[in-house]
């Protein structure tokens, strides 16, 4: 066994020395990756370590010059001074004087539980800072950048408002969370929940700390008295006082106030039960009476307050702060007296007002109109009261997107015409009428809906509201609701400020640039700690979209048209819109309210250096609406009053035009198209508008061109007519003798209106004028000289002329004789009536060949086809047969109504020269002998 074993083992080794080299070292290769492994562990330990040195370096680092927690700062507040604009006016000293320190036993549990259940769950498991509070934190910062939410406790909060600055850097929250931990070892959690209740911001009128926000809102004595509803509204209003007021915002209150109760049921403060009867309560229905008044400048103080509040988390009524604002006395002095009945007259007490002036080049607000018989807390009616904002959403949903983004001209043609919604909802004008097709600028001017709708469409509801966000409109995100068709005109569930309103239209003033609306430049700490404050300018719309939007509005103020011609003001140049809204029809029926009455009346207006909106309305609809031409004009009234006011003794600048904007003639829009005058265009339909420039339209119209053209060629036609008219115009007169009188009538075939007639009568006595004036007529000769040759004459105001001849029978004849005719012609039968008429026939064809197909047979007349020298074809045509029948009567070819039987014919003396060559008389036709002598019958004239 043990030589197989030797053997065995000398096998082995002979084939372990047989094994490549290679593959010898395997081993001690293993060995060299465990000690890797072990050399990185050891690496990453070594830099933990030192990170940990450095880390703790830098810590101490941070928290070296930390402030001392100190007692009197923690109990005691120190009071914020408040700067006018030129940085010296102290206009105001607030804090400290309104305090009202309870001490925690004072403090009912339902109060305690709501403010930790809201701000600080944890409060009692921390020792002064929540690490798994803190990781939630990190994580919204890593979301949504540093700063966008914290992770603070009350320990915190106590600490940051005492000691710190607001700013929200790496090293300020280092020493928070130091100086938090010191606070818990120095101090036990009930002095700090004291400490937090008694310092704690409420709302505006420098009201702060529990037992002071119980009495000023609830009217109680004590904050023992407190209901669970009243303590839940209490713990929500410090996130943020204005917002969550219940007093000027009971619906964001009542929301408020429903999460905290909320808050309290998820962590076993109170039973959901408890919750859900509490939300019942109405967040109005125990509120105190608010009476205390403001004071100078408090309307101003409270913007400053908020905005202080906001951007840096410093109580400015415990801080010391030192506050620098954007505030005009010389401006709030005269709103204030505006406000106060100073100014203006008010319709009544009710009625309110509220409005703000900024500063365009910096968006600085210069004054703010709050409200009429405003108290201390009260409806800020100018920053806090939201209402549709009617027409004056146009510049800013309508026409500014559609310049902006399509390159709208202030021409730009629109058709005002019936119209509806996308969804066949009726959309209409408030005169109920149509314009048919306007121009922008006439139709922002008049303050047209449908074509207003029509710029929303073209530009879309995203370009809207992208436009509208880049003014500090976030209409949809606050109204909760999507941009619809309706918000072109203003159609909003809740509205706007005339805050935001005033911001927004500066923007069209300064050049397209926005610069959102401020009263705090900057803040001085008691440390040396300073902040700017003041927002960064932001592009806003292009230049020529700001030019070419303010010099439409400028039409508002100034054209005959415009809606707000009553702010013009010598030596200023304004620009502006004006708005209105109506009540719905619930409001109308329950509060009676006519169907002329109104809402909300707006007007925003500008100059080169100052906005001011203006709100008129009264708070409720129970309150009243707006009916009179004073209600009605009021918002314009206090604008001309104010802007006028602090623009005294300033330079007043004006609109400068950019580069990117041209300035061409064109003709007022008739169709979709833009065109250049052409010279026949009327100076009355030619106006000059603006166009980004590379748009201006280069097509001349020709719709005058034409038309002038039409008109020459008409007036041409008129006048050839007026001349054929003339050649046409055939008088004629006809003289028959009968019953002893001679009756004569006269008359024309394509007469005019205008034709006259002048009659004359030659007898043996001598010539005269029977008649003249316009149309037909007759005339009876009485008791005419027998024997004698009667001759008439008519003749037209165009020239032309008729006669005719009667002789009156000897007495002896009388009984034998018929009456005689003799047709005569002057030969004026046309413009050519002195030329020769030898060819008469040939200028009448037509004539002829009438002539030629009514020749009588062979017992007519010869005479018959001359007598008319072709000029009465009208008369000649279809008289053959009558011209047949009458056997013996020598001139039946002119008159297919001669029944002359028997009768003896006096052939025609003269011709008046319109037969071809000479005239040969005729020989009259022998007479039938009648049995009973024939009466005698009128005998037409020839007509020429």
């Amino acid at each position: 066994m043990s030589d197989n074993y030797r053997s065995r083992e000398e096998r082995r080794r002979a084939m372990n020395d047989n094994k490549p080299e290679g593959k010898s070292q395997g081993k001690p290769k293993k060995k060299k990756k465990g000690g890797l492994f072990r050399k990185i562990v050891a690496a990453v330990l070594l830099i933990g370590i030192i990170g940990l040195i450095a880390g703790v370096g830098t810590f101490f680092a941070m928290i070296s010059d930390a402030p001392k927690v100190d007692d009197s700062v923690l109990k005691n507040s120190f009071s914020s001074k408040v700067y006018a604009n030129d940085g010296k006016t102290v206009v105001k000293e607030i804090g400290a004087q309104k305090r009202t320190y309870v001490q925690y036993d004072e403090i009912p549990q339902v109060v305690k539980n709501a403010f930790i259940a809201t701000e600080d769950v944890r409060f009692y498991k921390h020792h002064g800072v929540d690490f798994y509070r803190i990781g939630g934190a990190l994580m919204a910062n890593f979301k949504n950048g540093f700063g966008a939410e914290g992770g603070s406790t009350i320990t915190q909060q106590v600490v940051k408002n005492s000691f710190l600055s607001p700013k929200k850097t790496v090293k300020r929250k280092v020493q928070e969370m130091w100086l938090a931990y010191q606070l818990e070892r120095k101090y036990s959690k009930q002095q700090i929940l004291e400490m937090y209740l008694n310092k704690i911001y409420f709302a505006s009128g420098e009201v702060y700390g529990i037992e002071r926000a119980a009495e000023k809102f609830y009217g109680v004595k004590s904050v023992k008295d407190l209901t669970l509803d009243e303590a839940a509204m209490l713990a929500g209003l410090p996130k943020a006082p204005t917002t969550y007021n219940p007093v000027t915002n009971p619906e964001n209150a009542t929301k408020r106030r429903n999460t905290v109760l909320n808050l309290m049921a998820k962590n076993g403060f109170i039973t959901q039960a408890e919750a859900d009867k509490a939300k019942q309560v109405d967040v109005q229905a125990h509120l105190a009476k608010q009476t205390e008044s403001t004071s100078k400048y408090d309307v101003f103080i409270d913007q400053v307050i908020e905005e202080v509040k906001k951007k840096t988390d410093a109580d400015p009524f415990s801080a010391g702060l030192e506050i620098y604002t954007t505030l005009d006395t010389n401006a709030q002095d005269y709103v204030d007296d505006v406000m106060n009945n100073k100014v203006v007259n008010f319709p009544n007490d009710k009625f309110q007002a509220g409005l703000v002036v900024v500063d365009n080049e910096t968006g600085g607000i210069q004054a703010i109109g709050g409200g009429r018989n405003r108290v201390s807390g009260g409806l800020n009616f100018a920053t806090n009261m939201r209402r549709q904002p009617g027409s004056t959403i146009k510049p800013i949903l309508d026409y500014g997107p559609a310049i902006e983004n399509l390159k709208w001209s202030t021409g730009q043609p629109i058709k005002d015409e019936e119209y509806h919604y996308s969804n066949g909802t009726p959309i209409r004008n408030f005169g109920r009428n149509y314009k048919g097709w306007v121009s922008a600028r006439e139709a922002l001017g008049r303050s047209l809906n449908i074509p207003a709708l029509k710029a929303f469409q073209a530009t879309g509801a995203d370009k809207a509201k992208e436009f509208a966000t880049g003014l500090g409109l976030k209409l949809d995100e606050e109204d909760g609701e999507a941009y619809s068709e309706s918000y072109s005109i203003g159609g909003f569930r809740t509205g706007v400020t005339p805050l935001q309103m005033a911001g927004a239209y500066s923007a069209f003033a300064n050049e397209g640039m926005y610069n959102a609306p401020h009263t705090v430049t900057k803040v001085k700490f008691p440390d040396g700690t300073e902040i700017d404050l003041t927002p960064k300018s932001k592009r806003a719309m292009q230049d020529y979209t700001a030019f070419m939007m303010t010099d439409m509005m400028k039409s508002v103020v100034n054209e005959s048209y415009g809606t707000a011609r009553a702010v013009r003001t010598p030596g200023l140049e304004i620009a502006g819109k004006t708005g209105t809204s109506n009540f719905s029809a619930a409001e109308k029926q329950r509060y009676n309210i006519p169907d002329a009455g109104e809402k909300d009346v707006w007007f925003n207006g500008f100059t080169p250096n100052y906005t001011i909106s203006v709100w008129t309305g009264y708070e409720t609809a129970k309150d009243g609406y707006i009916l009179s031409a004073n209600e009605t004009g009021m918002a314009k009234n206090i604008f001309k009053h104010v802007i006028t006011h602090i623009s005294e003794g300033k330079p007043k600048g004006s609109f400068k035009q950019p580069d990117s904007v041209v300035e061409r003639s064109v003709e007022k829009p008739t169709s979709k198209d833009l065109k250049r005058p052409s010279g026949s265009t009327p100076s009355s339909l030619i106006t000059k508008e603006y166009f980004v420039r590379g748009t201006a339209p280069t097509k001349v119209s020709q719709t005058f061109v034409k038309k002038e053209k039409e008109k020459e060629e008409k007036k041409e036609d008129k006048k050839e007519d007026k001349k054929d008219n003339k050649k046409d115009v055939k008088p004629k007169i006809t003289a028959s003798y009968s019953g002893g009188a001679i009756s004569v009538n006269w008359s024309a075939s394509n007469a005019a209106s205008d034709t006259t007639f002048t009659v004359t009568m030659s007898s043996p006595s001598g010539s005269e004028q029977l008649a003249s004036g316009a149309g037909a007529g007759g005339k009876t000769i009485s008791s005419p000289a027998p024997g004698a040759t009667y001759s008439f004459t008519v003749t037209t105001n165009t020239g032309q002329s008729a006669s005719s001849s009667v002789k009156v029978p000897d007495s002896s004849d009388q009984a034998t004789e018929d009456d005689s005719t003799k047709p005569e012609d002057d030969g004026t039968t046309d413009d050519n009536q002195n030329e020769d008429n030898s060819n008469n026939d040939q200028n009448n064809g037509s004539d002829q060949g009438d002539d030629s197909s009514t020749q009588p047979d062979d017992n007519q007349n010869s005479n018959n086809g001359n007598n008319n020298g072709g000029n009465n074809s009208g008369n000649n045509s279809g008289n053959t047969d009558n011209n047949n029948n009458d056997s013996g009567n020598a001139n039946n070819g002119n008159n297919g109504n001669n029944n002359n039987n028997g009768g003896t014919t006096t052939p025609p003396a003269d011709n008046g020269g319109n037969d071809s060559g000479s005239q040969t008389p005729s020989t009259p036709a022998t007479p039938s002998t009648p049995s009973t002598p024939a009466t005698p019958q009128q005998e037409p004239t020839t007509e020429n």
